[in-house]
């Protein structure tokens, strides 16, 4: 990575220009792709190989069906589990539906190209930017754009989760195995949190370290030394695992995927607009408690809102948003039928 991040930035001194500043971006995105499309197709052939050796064989004669049974010299628990049997359940059932990888590809494919795009194409324009516009820039936030739009895609994975076990019906299986429900959805919280976070953070330091070889010199540029750019990248993956975190327990108070990813982009998108249809002071009060305002200040590192938390403060606000829908959640999940 470090070989390609070399060559891509020197590239771009040797060939410099406005219109080059676009093209190394798209070709980054293109490159992405192209790479998210090779390891699909892998995945599809080995998912296919896996169903030929698992499918029933008909007897040659007309006899009956045989069925390849895989573990038969392991013990059969007689009714007895560890949480350590939920976690590696629910860690196989996430790995193992291809929503998992299509979404994690698009959240790379995503966060990566923007920030390609975005930081590409500033540092063509530096010279031609008004001198004021540069005593403001951020060049840390910038980088890390991208993970604006990834965050949708981190929270369809966080309702796909709960809410396809509902779709296919395989949630009532999973709880006649394991009828403690809440330690099910402790189980399932704890692995998404985990793969989540991991996954946020190396994206969104891949982003920053990207976007941070591209800008260079005359246009600013951030090192993780920089005053407030560690906290920024470490923030920004934290604020994406926690926002899929909120969509995992609002699918499990809804089950359904539509109502959980509408109200989920519906928090995101729609409430800051309503929000700022009402007067000025009751908006500026309000907003702060929003997580778009929440995300834009752990993303920046210069220039704070008043009208807004500080960065671990809202990052607080928004773990506690995701607790307090588990809790609900896991209410519901308690006292409902599957």
């Amino acid at each position: 990575m470090t070989g390609l991040l070399a060559a891509a930035r020197a590239t771009y001194v040797r060939h410099g220009g406005p219109g080059h500043g676009l093209r190394l971006g798209l070709l980054v995105v293109v490159a992405l792709v192209v790479v998210a499309v090779v390891l699909i197709q892998r995945q599809r052939r080995k998912d296919r190989t896996t169903m030929e050796v698992a499918s029933p064989t008909a007897v040659v004669g007309g006899g009956a069906p045989t069925v390849a049974v895989v573990g038969l010299g392991e013990p059969v628990p007689a009714g007895h589990y560890r949480f350590t049997d939920l976690l590696r359940s629910e860690w196989t059932k996430l790995r193992t539906v291809r929503s998992t990888g299509w979404t994690l590809i698009i959240t790379v494919a995503l966060g990566l190209g923007i920030s390609a795009v975005a930081t590409a194409e500033t540092r063509a324009h530096w010279a031609s930017t008004p001198a004021f516009q540069h005593v403001g820039f951020d060049p840390t936030a910038t980088s890390l754009i991208g993970i604006f739009v990834a965050q949708f895609a981190v929270g369809a994975l966080g309702v796909l989760a709960m809410s396809s076990e509902y779709s296919s019906g395989t949630i009532r299986a999973t709880l006649s195995a394991a009828p403690n429900r809440l330690r099910v959805l402790a189980a399932k919280l704890l692995v998404f949190g985990v793969l989540a976070v991991v996954f946020a953070e190396v994206v969104s330091f891949a982003s920053f370290f990207l976007g941070q070889a591209l800008l260079t010199s005359p246009a600013t540029h951030a090192t993780l030394s920089s005053p407030g750019a560690l906290r920024a990248v470490v923030g920004c993956g934290l604020f994406v695992a926690a926002l899929g975190l909120l969509a995992l327990g609002l699918a499990t108070m809804m089950r359904f995927t539509a109502a959980a990813l509408s109200t989920f982009v519906g928090i995101l998108l729609i409430a800051p607009l309503i929000v700022q249809a009402l007067p000025t002071t009751l908006s500026q009060d309000i907003r702060r408690f929003l997580p778009d305002r929440i995300g834009a200040t752990i993303l920046t590192t210069t220039g704070q809102s008043p009208f807004a938390f500080s960065p671990w403060v809202g990052l607080g606000v928004l773990a506690l948003y995701a607790v307090g829908v588990n809790v609900v959640g896991a209410v519901l999940l308690a006292r409902r039928d599957a």
